[in-house]
Order: C-alpha cells, then structure tokens, then sequence
C-alpha cells in the first residue's frame, strides 16, 4: 500500500509541475489566441485533430507522432 501511495504522490506532484510548467502556459495561451482551425503536426505535416486541439491545446504534434518522440522514435 505504501509503494501505492508513493506513486500517487509522485503522479500528484508531476501532474502540478506539468500544469504549471511556464512553457506549457505560454503555449496554451497561444493555442487559444488562435482559431480552432486546422494546425499542422510538427512531426509529419498532417491537420491536427481537432479532438486533440481541444484536449492538449499546446499540442504541436499528433498522437501518434507524440507518441513516437515519448518512445524514443523521430
């Protein structure tokens, strides 16, 4: 129960770092400054979704290109 409890004290604390981290804030700001129109994805040069725009509005990537960088891929 205790390595539990750790590891949701380690997810709390990464989660606010992430929330409040500057970058993320000044991306977000600009993501919403912008019309929900299409953004091309960093990776591959394809439209973001826009599900995705509305879920991680700092997205500069599509998920699967995301998912590849956080692999160790691209």
């Amino acid at each position: 129960m205790a390595d539990e409890i750790d590891r949701a004290a380690e997810l709390v604390e990464r989660f606010q770092s992430e929330a409040l981290d500057p970058h993320r804030v000044r991306r977000a700001r600009e993501a919403a400054a912008e019309d929900i129109g299409p953004r091309e994805c960093d990776g591959c040069g394809e439209p973001i979704p826009t599900a995705r725009r509305r879920a991680a509005p700092w997205a500069r990537r599509c998920a699967p290109c995301q998912s590849s960088i956080e692999r160790g891929g691209r």
